[in-house]
């Protein structure tokens, strides 16, 4: 399909004058920028009017699977180690292949209507006698939505220091088993190209507390072999540190050195207990960070320090992680509040609305090595967002190119594009069933309770 976009009012466009108004897609590329392009035969024409143009958000962290466990009522006042142990881990073992694939699409729906065109998901639902289909249906999900997945693959080998992990019994692969899984999603999902649909990530659920120094070794090895990209939690809070230097004798930022866990392959969610010592790590090796601002203040953590990381020459990123710390999938949110909550702690020039739209996507593509996405260039992949300014609460907007981030949700899209193929159209995820997503999701609750409290 090909489109003609124009009539927008702004287009947040790389080297591009400011007046242009008009965007051409054809084969999944934006060919031209400009104002006043003519239709040509074959195009289907989107009025962008009263409208703004943004290129997708890409969302580097995620747990979809915690769609389903939002507000669960015992971890709603807890920290990090009492809530994993409350909420994912007391009911993830149970959840079966059909309220996984509701909750992917119910969490991708999320996202693609706050204006993200890409998801890297955490998905750390493996145990020892766990299903593949578990992991097919994340798949299933993306393909029938059109967004693209960077499919990051948790998992543990050992029990450990995890609290939560411990505490609901989950007995973990073995090294020799994760590694065939990964062998396994790798040669039927995996695409190497700049501008993949489907990507494999190695991820193990915690850098820290749930596989031993010796398997992190082997599946970093197992990754770079094969050149995929590494990506782990790290420093939420201070009990990564504590069981670091308790454990190795060392920092956590150390101890992930010595696993041979830094590197520009190499991203963490959170970090936030990161130090100056850290943070001087991580930029030398080039390491980036997923800052997820929303799930941190939700779960009392901190904030991350990434004004200081970004100075250092830090990547940073932003991701939602999951709703079931977070209560939300937008990336726009998080957008919004990666703006504001470091001007609290060190003024009002601490962030700026450029610098935010580039966490939220063209640092994220270079991170992912998905080079062919994160900007609205000629020559790019038609991923991009449609944000829809024709309501009241916009007419006081003066500098209206920066709208979305400034005013946050609820936010409307006229349409969104991934590869060039339209995925929101109205508000709405393209030829979703709500109506039945919700039901599928309520009926899967249903079961999930019933298991749990057998």
């Amino acid at each position: 399909m090909r489109y003609l976009i124009r009539n927008a009012e702004a287009i947040l466009a790389q080297g591009i004058s400011s007046s242009a108004t008009d965007l051409r897609i054809a084969d999944g590329i934006i060919t031209e920028i400009g104002q006043g392009l003519l239709p040509q035969e074959g195009e289907q024409q989107v009025d962008a009017s009263r409208s703004v143009i943004y290129p997708g958000f890409i969302n580097t962290h995620h747990h979809l699977a915690q769609s389903a466990l939002k507000g669960i009522p015992a971890g709603i006042n807890q920290g990090l180690g009492e809530w994993l142990a409350s909420v994912p881990y007391r009911f993830w073992p149970h959840i079966d292949p059909e309220l996984m694939l509701a909750a992917a699409k119910m969490g991708l729906a999320e996202q693609l209507r706050s204006g993200a065109t890409t998801c890297a998901d955490h998905h750390y639902l493996y145990h020892l006698n766990s299903s593949m289909e578990m992991e097919d249906v994340l798949w299933q999900a993306a393909d029938e939505l059109g967004i693209r997945l960077v499919f990051c693959r948790g998992g543990a080998t050992v029990q450990g220091s995890h609290k939560g992990l411990a505490k609901a019994g989950v007995k973990p692969e073995t090294l020799e088993l994760m590694l065939q899984r990964l062998e396994l999603t790798r040669s039927r999902y995996h695409q190497a190209e700049s501008n993949a649909m489907r990507r494999l990530v190695v991820s193990p659920t915690s850098l820290v507390h749930s596989i031993t120094a010796d398997d992190l070794k082997q599946v970093a090895a197992y990754a770079r072999s094969h050149d995929l990209k590494l990506h782990s939690h790290l420093l939420e809070v201070g009990f990564d540190e504590q069981q670091a230097q308790a454990l190795h004798g060392c920092t956590a930022v150390e101890y992930a050195q010595r696993c041979d866990w830094l590197g520009e392959d190499v991203w963490f969610a959170h970090l936030v207990q990161a130090t100056e010592q850290d943070i001087q790590l991580l930029s030398e090796t080039g390491t980036g960070i997923a800052h997820c601002p929303t799930s941190n203040c939700r779960l009392g953590s901190g904030i991350a320090p990434v004004v200081a990381m970004e100075k250092a020459g830090m990547p940073v990123t932003l991701g939602v992680d999951g709703s079931a710390s977070a209560e939300s999938g937008s990336v726009l949110q998080e957008a919004n509040l990666a703006w504001l909550i470091h001007r609290t702690q060190q003024g009002p020039d601490a962030t700026r609305l450029e610098t935010v739209l580039e966490w939220a996507s063209d640092n994220a593509a270079k991170m992912l090595g998905l080079d062919a996405l994160g900007a609205l260039a000629v020559g790019k992949a038609a991923d991009l967002v449609i944000y829809d300014l024709n309501d009241y609460r916009f007419a006081g907007v003066h500098d209206r190119q920066w709208a979305p981030l400034m005013c946050g949700e609820p936010m409307r899209i006229k349409a969104s594009f991934v590869n060039g193929r339209q995925v929101v159209e109205g508000g709405e995820v393209s030829g979703l069933d709500t109506e039945a997503l919700q039901q599928d999701v309520i009926e899967g609750i249903q079961r999930l309770y019933k298991k749990v409290d057998a």
